[in-house]
């Protein structure tokens, strides 16, 4: 019986091939690696364009056909809404900023830890005349750490190096916004260009689908915070809270982190409640205001759970409250925060290509039902 090699001259050169081939896919995909992380920051001005298109696209849309304006003018007048609502977030920060800013040049530091500690102490006497030593481990609190800013050039380095970046980026940012609300092609075509031509009308439905449940979402999310701070802003007032504009503001943005950003906003709350009625007695005016706006924080977040998300998720991404969490809790074990914020989307656009490329499926049948 004659025996035949495998490594043959021919079978050699076709492995010699196939292994060159895998080295140049493998260094391929690493160069394309290392060139989107090169470029990560035009990437996110890019995925900040898309959201806020995605959102003028439902008012470019209305002031086209409830108005009948022109194209060019429902893109202008629609950005211009959104450079509105930044103006007015600008005039909330700017002069807290600066109020801060001439605090901490006449702040006494000796003075500050003094109320802060008696503060302490007042907690600990009352939860401890109650039988419950809740902060019995709590240290002396020293402010000198907060204010060891460094040198003053450096600090101004900073400031001026983060304005620097923030006005281009937000420049970058509402210019390619503009132009994806005006041609809204633009971004179809970059991302058409990487689909097999066999898949693009599958893929071009798949891309309508999703622009319009994540508009819708969008939409939503950004109704919801709107809610959240008229009401933030109301409680806060109520009880007397300074600032009460900016801190309703970073509580209703934090509470688009999922199940986090309440916790987060909880402790900022209480915590300047609590800080802005130093001197005062603690139990029959700290502690009896700071437990109003506990409870006041509470319902609001009741309201939002049960009234607000039920109606954007059920009428933007049409997915199960349960669903919903699910993709959240993977998100969130898969990439932290971020993975949190991005999972509801992320989960969306996979519904729906799975829809439409694998809609015989049992199992995508059954996650797709409701689109």
């Amino acid at each position: 019986m004659a025996y035949f090699s495998i490594f043959t001259p021919m079978n050699s050169k076709i492995i010699a091939n196939g292994i060159l081939r895998a080295i140049l896919i493998v260094v391929g995909v690493l160069l394309t690696l290392f060139l989107l992380y090169k470029i990560s920051t035009i990437l996110v001005y890019i995925a900040l364009a898309s959201v806020i298109s995605l959102i003028g696209r439902r008012l470019v849309i209305f002031f086209n056909v409830k108005l009948k304006f022109p194209n060019i003018l429902a893109v202008i007048v629609t950005m211009g809404f959104f450079v509105g609502i930044l103006a007015f977030l600008i005039s909330l920060l700017v002069p807290l900023l600066v109020e801060q800013s001439h605090n901490l040049s006449r702040i006494d530091v000796a003075e500050a830890q003094l109320q802060l500690s008696q503060l302490v102490r007042d907690i600990d006497l009352y939860f401890s005349d109650k039988g419950l030593h809740l902060l019995d481990k709590v240290q002396e609190i020293s402010l000198s750490e907060l204010f060891k800013f460094g040198s003053l050039s450096t600090l101004f380095t900073s400031v001026v190096g983060f304005i620097g970046s923030f006005s281009i980026g937000l420049l970058a940012t509402l210019f390619i916004s503009f132009f994806m609300l005006k041609d809204g092609a633009i971004l179809d075509n970059m991302i058409f260009t990487l689909v097999p031509n066999e898949q693009e009308n599958k893929a071009r439905k798949s891309w309508d689908a999703i622009k319009d449940l994540l508009s819708r979402y969008f939409t939503g999310l950004a109704t919801q915070v709107t809610i959240l701070f008229i009401l933030y802003v109301i409680l806060l007032s109520v009880f007397g809270v300074k600032n009460a504009l900016i801190i309703a503001l970073l509580c209703a943005l934090l509470n688009l982190i999922p199940y986090v950003g309440p916790l987060v906003e909880l402790v900022l709350i209480l915590t300047l409640t609590m800080t802005s009625n130093l001197g005062l007695d603690f139990q029959t005016q700290i502690l009896p205001t700071t437990v109003y706006v506990f409870i006041g924080f509470v319902i609001i977040q009741l309201i939002d759970a049960f009234v607000s998300q039920p109606t954007i998720y059920s009428k933007s991404v049409k997915s199960h409250p349960l669903e919903i969490f699910l993709a959240i809790l993977i998100g969130g074990t898969l990439f932290g925060v971020i993975g949190m914020v991005v999972a509801v989307p992320s989960y969306t656009a996979i519904r729906v290509i799975l829809k439409e490329f694998l809609a015989d499926n049992k199992i995508v049948k059954s996650l797709t039902k409701s689109l």
